[in-house]
């Protein structure tokens, strides 16, 4: 494994064990989401780019595009969580309360 591959493979896993061990907000688990994200989209870039091929060019920023839509998507839940519980911790949040 080259060192290049290695360091987004153990930034993706940094960003998978902050979701799974820290979730007390729901920012964090944002932007552990937005980390991983951020990983994977550096890595088909740069396997594009390795490729060379205009097949794979497009892969990267269409995963930019449906990162870009989940962290709008979480914000909005941010901010309407924000309002109507008055907090982003995750215990607070009910899913069988209306």
């Amino acid at each position: 494994m080259t060192p290049v591959h290695f360091s987004f493979s153990s930034a993706f896993i940094l960003g998978m064990m902050g979701l799974a061990f820290h979730r007390t907000h729901l920012l964090s688990a944002l932007l552990c989401l937005e980390g991983m994200m951020l990983s994977l989209f550096i890595a088909l870039a740069l396997w594009a780019l390795q490729f060379e091929s205009t097949g794979f060019s497009t892969a990267p920023m269409l995963l930019l595009a449906f990162s870009a839509c989940e962290a709008s998507t979480g914000l909005a839940l941010l901010v309407a969580t924000a309002r109507t519980h008055g907090t982003d911790r995750l215990q607070n949040l009910n899913l069988l309360q209306c």
